[in-house]
């Protein structure tokens, strides 16, 4: 196996997240209000946006020359590209490839699930903020129901995929639904994970104040459901990992905000209009699609990410410990990188 790319703190490149349209047919508050992204907003033309076999050759680069062996597909809502699932089934043909995984709200794995299990995908991370019907379609701003998503879940377990469930916690919005989160999913297969709320792109109106950390969800959860730390699968996991006492089922947290993990970030994310992003909370991605489409050989586009990698220094979580007034920087959306 070929060595990993390694950055300036010495973080290897492990994990390439893959945006495939920054369109959704949610919009959830803290990633596409629906007062800015509404009937008017100009999402990327057709021609802008990586073609399946640009994202397949650039993956397949990265799998050879940096030793990656994780897929994440992510949007917007991946799951509005056309025809997706022939995308994981050429991404499932790169040899070397150990996982392909999709972070998706869900609402349209029904009709996907199957098609995309036999493309080879292997999980799927579905967002869902509240067992409250009334209170989530106040939160996905197009009305769409609880039941539709787990219905999406449902789909998911009966094609045979892999299932972790993301809610993303933020205060005033949703912390009471913490504990009936846990009491749903804690005896089933589906793995749960609660998110601070981030200050991902300059949007989402974040605010410290809207935080709920990650010491609140533990004593929170655990005060009910009482848990303890499961060691971390893996160098540079985002999810500190507990699992119930009565049951050894696993339960996570992630917390970007107020326990930075920028010491083991191994994540790099192409965008749906091809640009490398370094850093979830990045001011810019770098621009590859025009190297691909300049006619660069393999070699060239490999040097391309070798010495973008080479000179990554992000740590915006960790300054932004010492600094939460970030007002003035201006981030990528993440409807553009998916999270």
């Amino acid at each position: 196996m070929k060595p990993t790319m390694t950055d300036r703190l010495g973080r290897p490149l492990r994990d390439l997240r893959i945006s495939v349209t920054d369109k959704c047919n949610f919009r959830c508050s803290y990633c596409m209000p629906p007062e800015i992204f509404d009937k008017y907003f100009k999402f990327l033309p057709k021609d802008e946006i990586l073609s399946f076999e640009e994202i397949t050759r650039l993956s397949t680069i990265m799998v050879k020359e940096a030793g990656i062996r994780k897929l994440r597909v992510t949007g917007g809502e991946p799951l509005m590209r056309h025809e997706v699932s022939k995308l994981i089934a050429m991404l499932n043909k790169i040899e070397g490839v150990d996982d392909i995984a999709m972070t998706t709200n869900g609402s349209l794995l029904p009709k996907h699930a199957k098609a995309l299990k036999e493309a080879g995908l292997n999980r799927v991370t579905i967002s869902l903020d509240s067992l409250n019907d009334e209170k989530f379609r106040k939160i996905n701003g197009r009305d769409v129901g609880v039941q539709e998503v787990l219905d999406g879940v449902r789909a998911a377990e009966e094609a045979g995929l892999g299932v972790k469930m993301n809610m993303v916690v933020k205060r005033g919005m949703n912390e009471d639904d913490i504990l009936p989160m846990v009491e749903y999913f804690k005896d089933t297969n589906v793995i749960l994970r609660f998110i601070e709320f981030m200050d991902v792109g300059n949007s989402n109106g974040w605010k410290l104040d809207h935080v709920v950390s990650k010491k609140e969800m533990y004593h929170i959860i655990n005060n009910v459901f009482p848990i303890e730390p499961k060691d971390a699968n893996y160098r540079g996991e985002v999810a500190e990992r507990f699992v119930f006492k009565d049951n050894q089922n696993e339960i996570g947290i992630i917390s970007s905000v107020t326990d930075a993990f920028c010491s083991d970030c191994s994540r790099i994310r192409l965008s749906a209009d091809g640009k490398f992003v370094t850093c979830l909370f990045s001011g810019e991605g770098h621009d590859v699609r025009s190297v691909i489409r300049s006619g660069a050989t393999d070699p060239e586009i490999a040097g391309f990410i070798s010495e973008l990698w080479a000179k990554r220094d992000d740590r915006y979580s960790e300054e932004r410990l010492n600094n939460t007034d970030k007002k003035d920087i201006k981030k990528i959306e993440m409807s553009h990188i998916g999270g």
